[in-house]
C-alpha cells in the first residue's frame, strides 16, 4: 500500500493536523529513500542476474545494513 501526504494548491492550504500527518509520512519514508540512494550510487543492482524473489531478499538486507551504517 501507496501512503501519499495530503497535497495543496494556492486555493487550499493544508489544516494543522494535515502537516503533522505529511510530517509523519515523511519522517517514516525517509531512511528507506535514503538507503535506496546509497544503493544507486553504488550501482549494486546493474549486473545482477538472479530470481525476482532473491533480489528483493538481497536488496532488503542491503537497505538494512545501509541504514545501520549510515545512522551510526
Amino acid at each position: 500500500m501507496i501512503v501519499t501526504g495530503f497535497t495543496a494548491t494556492r486555493a487550499h492550504k493544508p489544516a494543522p493536523g494535515q502537516k503533522d500527518a505529511n510530517r509523519v509520512i515523511a519522517t517514516g519514508r525517509a531512511p528507506a529513500e535514503h538507503g535506496f540512494a546509497h544503493v544507486k550510487n553504488w550501482r549494486t543492482l546493474t549486473k545482477l542476474r538472479t530470481a525476482p524473489a532473491r533480489a528483493t531478499h538481497l536488496l532488503r538486507t542491503l537497505l538494512v545494513l545501509t541504514n545501520l551504517e549510515v545512522n551510526r
